[in-house]
C-alpha cells in the first residue's frame, strides 16, 4: 500500500488558521467553510499537522485518546476523494458512548454512521512492519462498533485533505459489550446489517474493510509505528466501514449486527433548538 506522508505537526500560520477554524465549529456547532483553502494544495502532510494541533489541544483540556480509528478504506470512497491509502484520527474519551446510551442531539455535527469491527488490543505493536498474525496475537478481543462520523465542514464539503485535518471526520463511538476472541471469528466473511426501527439502511460484510478489517489494522500498526507512536495494548482500533455511512435523525436509534460478534445500538436524542443547526 501506498505509504501515508509524514505527519510531524508543524505550527505554520496556515496549519494554525485550519485549526482554529475548525475548533471554532466545534465549539460553537456551527458547521464551517472547508479547510482546503487555507492548506497547500492536495498537502495531507499539513493535514495531519492540523489534526495533530487539534489533538494536542484536546490532551492539554483533559481529554484521553483511547486508541484510533481507520477511515477511507473503501476503495470508491478513496477513488471519490483522490487517495489511494486510507486515514486515521485519534479516539477520544469523551467519544465514547455506551451501547445503547442516547447522543444528545448536535453533539456531533451532520453526523451519520457506520457499523465496522472494533479491536481492543492486550499488547503493543511496535515492529516497524506487522502481519495479521502479529495483530491477532496483539489483540484481547474483538467487538461490533458503531461509528458516528461527524463533519464539522459545512455541507460535507470535503476533500481528503479536509477530512484528515478534520481527525478524519471523527465524531463519537459506541461500542458492543460482549468480547469475541478471534479464533472464533471469520472476520473477512463476517456479514453486516445496520438497521433503524427494523428496516436495514446499511449492508456489508468484512472483505469491503480493505479485504478484511485485519488488513486495515496491519496497515495502521505499520503507520503509527513510523509516526513514533505506536498501538498500545488497551488501546481499540476501529478498523473501518463494513458497508455505506448511513443518515441519521434525531430520535433514531440504530442497531447493528455482524456475524459471530453480536449487536450494538447507536441512540440519538430528540432536536432541541440549540442544536438544530447541527
Amino acid at each position: 500500500m501506498t505509504t501515508p506522508p509524514r505527519t510531524t505537526p508543524h505550527a505554520t500560520e496556515a496549519v494554525t488558521a485550519a485549526a482554529d477554524r475548525l475548533d471554532r465549529a466545534r465549539r460553537t456547532g456551527v458547521p464551517c467553510a472547508p479547510v482546503r483553502d487555507l492548506l497547500p494544495p492536495g498537502d495531507l502532510d499539513a493535514a495531519y499537522a492540523v489534526q495533530a494541533l487539534l489533538t494536542g489541544r484536546g490532551l492539554a483540556g483533559g481529554r484521553r485518546i483511547t486508541g484510533w480509528k481507520i477511515g477511507l478504506t473503501s476503495p470508491a470512497v478513496q477513488r471519490q476523494l483522490g487517495v489511494t491509502t486510507p486515514d486515521f484520527g485519534a479516539l477520544l474519551d469523551d467519544t465514547a458512548v455506551p451501547d445503547g446510551a442516547e447522543l444528545p442531539w448536535g453533539e456531533v455535527l451532520q453526523p451519520k454512521a457506520e457499523a465496522e469491527v472494533a479491536l481492543v488490543l492486550e499488547h503493543d505493536l511496535g515492529h516497524e512492519r506487522h502481519t495479521v498474525a502479529d495483530v491477532i496475537r496483539a489483540t484481547a478481543f474483538a467487538l461490533p462498533a458503531v461509528e458516528i462520523v461527524g463533519s464539522r465542514v459545512r455541507d460535507w464539503d470535503i476533500t481528503a485533505v479536509d477530512t484528515v485535518a478534520d481527525n478524519a471526520s471523527s465524531g463519537a463511538y459506541v461500542l458492543g459489550t460482549r468480547p469475541v476472541l478471534l479464533r472464533d471469528l471469520d472476520l473477512r466473511t463476517a456479514g453486516m446489517v445496520l438497521e433503524r426501527g427494523g428496516e436495514p439502511v446499511s449492508t456489508g460484510a468484512g472483505v469491503a474493510c480493505l479485504g478484511n478489517p485485519l488488513h486495515a489494522a496491519v496497515w495502521l500498526a505499520d503507520t503509527l509505528v513510523r509516526l513514533g507512536r505506536p498501538l498500545r495494548a488497551g488501546d481499540t482500533v476501529l478498523t473501518g466501514a463494513l458497508g455505506p455511512m448511513a443518515e441519521v435523525a434525531p430520535g433514531d436509534v440504530l442497531e447493528a449486527r455482524i456475524d459471530g460478534l453480536g449487536s450494538v445500538r447507536a441512540a440519538f436524542g430528540p432536536a432541541t433548538p440549540e442544536g438544530d443547526a447541527r
